[in-house]
Protein backbone atom coordinates (compact mmCIF):
# COMPACT_ATOMS: atom_id res chain seq x y z
CA UNK A 1 0.00 0.00 0.00
CA UNK A 2 1.51 3.42 -0.87
CA UNK A 3 1.79 6.21 1.89
CA UNK A 4 -1.15 8.49 1.28
CA UNK A 5 -0.82 11.98 0.19
CA UNK A 6 0.67 14.70 2.82
CA UNK A 7 0.92 18.12 3.22
CA UNK A 8 2.15 20.18 0.00
CA UNK A 9 1.29 17.02 -1.84
CA UNK A 10 -1.81 17.26 -1.71
CA UNK A 11 -3.13 18.96 -5.16
CA UNK A 12 -6.87 19.17 -4.82
CA UNK A 13 -8.11 22.46 -5.13
CA UNK A 14 -10.35 22.02 -1.64
CA UNK A 15 -10.92 19.09 0.64
CA UNK A 16 -13.57 18.27 2.93
CA UNK A 17 -11.60 18.56 6.60
CA UNK A 18 -11.44 16.83 9.71
CA UNK A 19 -10.02 18.08 12.26
CA UNK A 20 -7.46 16.31 14.61
CA UNK A 21 -10.07 15.21 17.68
CA UNK A 22 -12.25 14.08 14.39
CA UNK A 23 -14.23 16.70 14.13
CA UNK A 24 -15.48 17.79 11.14
CA UNK A 25 -14.68 21.13 9.83
CA UNK A 26 -16.31 21.43 6.31
CA UNK A 27 -14.78 22.09 3.01
CA UNK A 28 -12.19 24.27 2.96
CA UNK A 29 -9.40 25.52 0.08
CA UNK A 30 -6.17 23.69 0.57
CA UNK A 31 -4.13 26.63 1.77
CA UNK A 32 -6.79 27.22 4.78
CA UNK A 33 -6.48 23.30 5.57
CA UNK A 34 -2.61 23.71 5.59
CA UNK A 35 -2.86 27.05 7.68
CA UNK A 36 -4.55 24.93 10.45
CA UNK A 37 -2.41 21.96 10.34
CA UNK A 38 0.56 24.44 10.45
CA UNK A 39 -0.79 26.15 13.75
CA UNK A 40 -1.83 22.90 15.22
CA UNK A 41 1.66 22.00 14.72
CA UNK A 42 0.88 18.29 12.51
CA UNK A 43 0.66 16.83 9.04
CA UNK A 44 -2.38 17.46 6.62
CA UNK A 45 -3.10 13.83 5.26
CA UNK A 46 -5.25 12.64 2.59
CA UNK A 47 -7.34 9.96 3.81
CA UNK A 48 -10.01 9.61 0.91
CA UNK A 49 -8.29 10.77 -2.34
CA UNK A 50 -11.06 9.50 -4.76
CA UNK A 51 -13.90 11.29 -3.03
CA UNK A 52 -15.03 14.46 -4.38
CA UNK A 53 -13.71 16.76 -2.89
CA UNK A 54 -11.22 14.89 -1.28
CA UNK A 55 -10.90 14.30 2.69
CA UNK A 56 -7.68 15.25 4.64
CA UNK A 57 -7.63 14.82 8.25
CA UNK A 58 -5.18 17.01 10.25
CA UNK A 59 -3.15 14.82 12.50
CA UNK A 60 0.29 13.55 13.34
CA UNK A 61 1.53 11.17 10.50
CA UNK A 62 4.37 9.78 11.89
CA UNK A 63 2.13 8.48 14.52
CA UNK A 64 -0.13 6.99 12.32
CA UNK A 65 2.15 5.34 10.15
CA UNK A 66 3.64 3.70 13.13
CA UNK A 67 0.34 2.44 14.42
CA UNK A 68 -0.67 1.24 10.87
CA UNK A 69 2.81 -0.60 10.39
CA UNK A 70 2.21 -2.14 14.01
CA UNK A 71 -1.58 -3.20 12.85
CA UNK A 72 -0.15 -4.93 9.76
CA UNK A 73 2.55 -6.38 12.17
CA UNK A 74 -0.30 -7.95 14.47
CA UNK A 75 -2.25 -9.34 11.44
CA UNK A 76 0.89 -11.22 9.95
CA UNK A 77 1.44 -12.66 13.33
CA UNK A 78 -2.20 -13.90 13.45
CA UNK A 79 -2.39 -14.87 9.98
CA UNK A 80 -1.77 -18.75 10.45
CA UNK A 81 -1.07 -21.24 7.17
CA UNK A 82 -2.92 -24.41 7.35
CA UNK A 83 -0.44 -27.65 6.50
CA UNK A 84 -1.44 -30.98 5.44
CA UNK A 85 0.50 -33.43 7.87
CA UNK A 86 0.19 -36.80 7.00
CA UNK A 87 -0.36 -39.92 9.05
CA UNK A 88 0.73 -43.45 7.49
CA UNK A 89 -1.17 -46.66 8.33
CA UNK A 90 -0.64 -50.63 7.14
CA UNK A 91 -3.21 -52.65 6.30
CA UNK A 92 -2.19 -55.33 9.20
CA UNK A 93 -1.51 -52.56 11.34
CA UNK A 94 -1.30 -53.43 15.34
CA UNK A 95 -3.91 -52.50 17.52
CA UNK A 96 -1.24 -50.23 19.35
CA UNK A 97 0.49 -48.80 16.38
CA UNK A 98 -3.10 -47.56 15.27
CA UNK A 99 -4.16 -46.32 18.14
CA UNK A 100 -0.78 -44.06 18.09
CA UNK A 101 -1.02 -42.80 14.75
CA UNK A 102 -4.55 -42.05 15.56
CA UNK A 103 -3.34 -39.97 18.80
CA UNK A 104 -0.82 -38.29 16.70
CA UNK A 105 -3.67 -37.10 13.99
CA UNK A 106 -6.02 -36.18 16.71
CA UNK A 107 -2.75 -33.47 17.74
CA UNK A 108 -2.57 -32.16 14.30
CA UNK A 109 -5.99 -31.62 13.75
CA UNK A 110 -6.23 -29.92 16.68
CA UNK A 111 -3.60 -27.73 15.87
CA UNK A 112 -5.58 -26.59 13.05
CA UNK A 113 -3.85 -28.53 10.36
CA UNK A 114 -4.93 -31.20 8.20
CA UNK A 115 -4.32 -34.85 7.86
CA UNK A 116 -4.05 -36.85 5.01
CA UNK A 117 -4.13 -40.43 6.18
CA UNK A 118 -2.83 -43.21 3.77
CA UNK A 119 -2.52 -46.85 3.73
CA UNK A 120 -0.03 -48.59 1.54
CA UNK A 121 -0.50 -51.59 0.13
CA UNK A 122 1.67 -54.47 -0.39
CA UNK A 123 1.66 -57.21 -2.82
CA UNK A 124 -1.47 -59.00 -2.79
CA UNK A 125 -3.17 -56.34 -0.12
CA UNK A 126 -3.87 -54.34 -3.28
CA UNK A 127 -6.68 -56.65 -4.46
CA UNK A 128 -8.30 -56.25 -1.33
CA UNK A 129 -9.25 -52.29 -1.39
CA UNK A 130 -12.32 -53.08 0.76
CA UNK A 131 -10.05 -53.55 3.61
CA UNK A 132 -8.54 -50.06 3.11
CA UNK A 133 -11.71 -48.52 2.76
CA UNK A 134 -12.90 -50.25 6.42
CA UNK A 135 -9.81 -49.06 8.45
CA UNK A 136 -10.18 -45.49 7.24
CA UNK A 137 -14.00 -45.24 7.99
CA UNK A 138 -13.05 -46.47 11.77
CA UNK A 139 -10.53 -44.10 11.51
CA UNK A 140 -12.95 -40.91 10.84
CA UNK A 141 -15.30 -42.27 13.12
CA UNK A 142 -12.50 -42.28 15.77
CA UNK A 143 -11.48 -38.83 15.05
CA UNK A 144 -14.95 -37.23 14.20
CA UNK A 145 -14.38 -34.87 17.44
CA UNK A 146 -11.65 -33.28 15.72
CA UNK A 147 -11.94 -33.27 12.01
CA UNK A 148 -14.19 -34.30 8.95
CA UNK A 149 -13.46 -36.01 6.28
CA UNK A 150 -12.58 -33.72 3.36
CA UNK A 151 -12.11 -36.10 0.45
CA UNK A 152 -13.76 -39.60 0.75
CA UNK A 153 -11.27 -42.85 -0.04
CA UNK A 154 -9.63 -42.86 -3.31
CA UNK A 155 -6.98 -45.68 -4.52
CA UNK A 156 -4.04 -43.32 -5.63
CA UNK A 157 -1.31 -45.70 -7.02
CA UNK A 158 -0.42 -48.68 -4.47
CA UNK A 159 -2.29 -46.13 -1.79
CA UNK A 160 -5.54 -45.24 -0.28
CA UNK A 161 -5.17 -41.38 0.40
CA UNK A 162 -7.82 -39.73 2.88
CA UNK A 163 -7.73 -35.81 3.68
CA UNK A 164 -9.60 -35.01 7.53
CA UNK A 165 -9.94 -31.09 7.66
CA UNK A 166 -9.71 -29.81 11.45
CA UNK A 167 -13.22 -28.45 12.84
CA UNK A 168 -11.20 -25.58 13.83
CA UNK A 169 -9.23 -23.24 11.66
CA UNK A 170 -5.71 -22.93 12.56
CA UNK A 171 -6.05 -19.02 13.23
CA UNK A 172 -8.81 -20.58 16.09
CA UNK A 173 -6.30 -22.98 17.19
CA UNK A 174 -3.85 -20.92 17.97
CA UNK A 175 -5.80 -18.20 19.92
CA UNK A 176 -7.45 -20.83 21.88
CA UNK A 177 -3.39 -22.26 22.66
CA UNK A 178 -2.82 -18.57 23.56
CA UNK A 179 -5.12 -18.83 25.83
CA UNK A 180 -4.68 -21.40 27.60
CA UNK A 181 -0.62 -20.17 28.17
CA UNK A 182 -1.89 -17.08 29.25
CA UNK A 183 -3.95 -19.26 31.78
CA UNK A 184 -1.49 -21.12 32.83
CA UNK A 185 1.11 -18.50 33.53
CA UNK A 186 -1.63 -16.64 35.43
CA UNK A 187 -2.09 -19.51 37.57
CA UNK A 188 1.61 -20.55 38.24
CA UNK A 189 2.05 -16.32 39.07
CA UNK A 190 -1.05 -17.29 41.74
CA UNK A 191 0.79 -19.98 43.50
CA UNK A 192 4.10 -18.07 43.36
CA UNK A 193 2.39 -15.25 45.16
CA UNK A 194 0.52 -17.82 47.33
CA UNK A 195 3.60 -19.78 48.23
CA UNK A 196 5.63 -16.33 48.85
CA UNK A 197 2.87 -15.30 51.54
CA UNK A 198 2.99 -18.47 53.33
CA UNK A 199 6.98 -17.68 53.98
Amino acid sequence: MSDPRTNDRIRAPKVRLVGPGGEQVGVVPIDKALRLAADADLDLVEVAPNSDPPVAKIMDFGKFKYEADQKAKEARRNQANTVLKEVRFRLKIDTHDYETKTKRAIGFLSQGDKVKAMIQFRGREQSRPELGVRLLQKFSEDIVEFGTVESNPRIDGRNMVMVVAPLKNKSEAKAEQNARRAEEKASRKAEKADAADEQ
